[in-house]
């Protein structure tokens, strides 16, 4: 039998989305009277958008068809009850408190966990996880892997949380002001980087031998279970849905923004399966979401949910989905482009540091390079460095992360491989006129996550 290397998406096109295609000066300008922010981009003058994904997957037949049949009761609705299901089936966890997308969830279990002073360990920090740990009084630690903060590590788990270091964590603070661990699946800002199923399972002995909860960001946690699959030998011939349950299953909650994962625009939920906070959390839902049986999303939405969930741990979907991923990747690194190594999930990750080594920490190189590729061709993407981290809030100095990145995240079900021709050649374009792009300066910095609002000017 012949082995056959390509693959093709696991769907046909139903709808079109006309794009605009834009000329140089209208993205000059446009570039410009954003401050040099992508985010503040309008979206009708973007090509290829690749600033997130999430909220941006297209939804399938089955999914819009469920919006159909939205039970939109203020309270008790019908959809909810079939998202208590479906979470529990293929998550396993035993309470769920829906929320408006993941932010809301971390807001609220940070709020039942968190007391002034505390720390909370985690394998590499997220922007809203973090602050919210922060406005609730705590302290976030890193203890991810050292390999994590290389670029060029080809070490295929840079995910996994070093257990010396998390035991250093708990000698020095106690666990008492340990309130969990946060544990990450395809760690965002390392690169969307997974974690082997052997190590969250140690990880989370360890926790629970000293008595500490663990809460998994759950958010890309299929697409862990996809590298689990295919990189961890002793889990190959499991599906990803007994994977994704196995690291559920070692866990004591978790937080999940469903814009990602799951396959909808809008949603999310806090898991648990303690009864108490459980309870603390849904009085909670009540006061900064919604009811308990909605908490921030329509019927419709949670419906649209509860089918994609079941959707996401389809084998060939994920594999059409990664393979994109991969797809762009290969291309840069075959065109001598600096990338995170090796691939991760969402997304690709040039390493800006590298890409423009002439534009000093302070000038924001990741940041620049989102705006220089947004002129050349109106593909957007997102700076993961310097602006993202933010300042020290003891000192007020900018934060300078190892890893100064700029994120190329591709929408599931919505871009075909033409797409990713398109931004390959747009980045080596860029890359081979990169000694005439100069860095950038603050005009405006906001409070908190400054990246989303910020707005630059370049330097002279």
């Amino acid at each position: 039998m012949v082995t056959r290397q390509s693959w093709a998406e696991p769907w046909k096109v139903k709808v079109v989305e006309h794009l605009t295609m834009t000329t140089h000066a209208e993205r000059k300008a446009a570039i410009a009277d954003a401050g040099y922010n992508t985010f503040l981009l309008p979206s009708r003058l973007v090509y290829i958008d690749l600033l997130t994904d999430s909220g941006t997957s297209a939804m399938s037949d089955r999914q819009w068809a469920g919006m159909m049949i939205g039970d939109e009761a203020y309270a008790g609705s019908e959809n909810y009850y079939h998202l208590e299901r479906t979470v529990q089936s293929i998550y396993g966890y035993r309470h769920l408190i829906p929320t408006h997308q993941g932010r809301g969830a971390e807001n609220i279990l940070s709020q039942i966990c968190i007391r002034k002073g505390d720390v909370v360990p985690g394998n590499m920090y997220f922007t809203t996880t973090k602050l919210h740990q922060e406005l609730a009084g705590g302290r976030f630690t890193d203890v991810i892997i050292d390999e994590a903060h290389d670029s060029e590590s080809e070490f295929p788990f840079k995910g996994n949380v070093d257990l010396n270091k998390l035991q250093r964590v708990i000698d020095e603070v106690g666990v008492d002001r340990i309130p969990y661990l946060s544990l990450e699946t395809n760690v965002n800002m390392a690169g969307g980087q997974p974690c082997s199923l052997e190590n969250i399972e140690q990880t989370c002995a360890l926790c629970h031998k000293h008595g500490i909860k663990v809460i998994l960001d759950a958010t890309r946690a299929v697409e862990n279970s996809y590298f689990i699959k295919y990189r961890e030998p002793a889990q190959q011939d499991k599906s990803l849905g007994e994977i994704l349950r196995a690291i559920c299953d070692c866990t004591d909650g978790c937080t999940m923004s469903a814009k990602k994962d799951s396959l909808v625009n809008i949603g999310g939920f806090l898991a648990l399966n303690d009864d108490e906070l459980a309870d603390q959390a849904r009085n909670l839902v009540v006061v900064y979401e919604g009811l308990q049986t909605y908490g921030g999303m329509a019927g419709r939405d949670m419906e649209a949910l509860a089918i994609g969930i079941r959707e996401s741990v389809h084998l060939d979907h994920m594999h059409s989905r990664i393979g994109q991923v991969e797809y762009l990747g290969h291309k840069l690194i075959e065109a001598g482009i600096p990338v995170v190594r090796p691939i991760g999930g969402h997304g690709v990750f040039l390493d800006a540091a590298k890409f423009l080594p002439h534009i000093q920490r302070d000038q924001f190189p990741a940041q620049t390079l989102t705006a220089a590729l947004y002129l050349d061709s109106g593909v957007r993407s997102m700076e993961r460095g310097a602006v993202s981290a933010g300042r020290d809030s003891k000192t007020g100095e900018n934060l300078f992360p190892s890893l100064e990145l700029v994120r190329l995240t591709i929408p599931r079900r919505v871009y075909t491989q033409a797409h990713m021709d398109v931004t390959a050649e747009s980045i080596i374009s860029v890359y081979n006129q990169r000694d005439q792009i100069k860095g950038l300066r603050f005009t405006y910095e906001p409070k908190y996550l400054r990246f989303f609002q910020a707005r630059f000017d370049p330097v002279d």
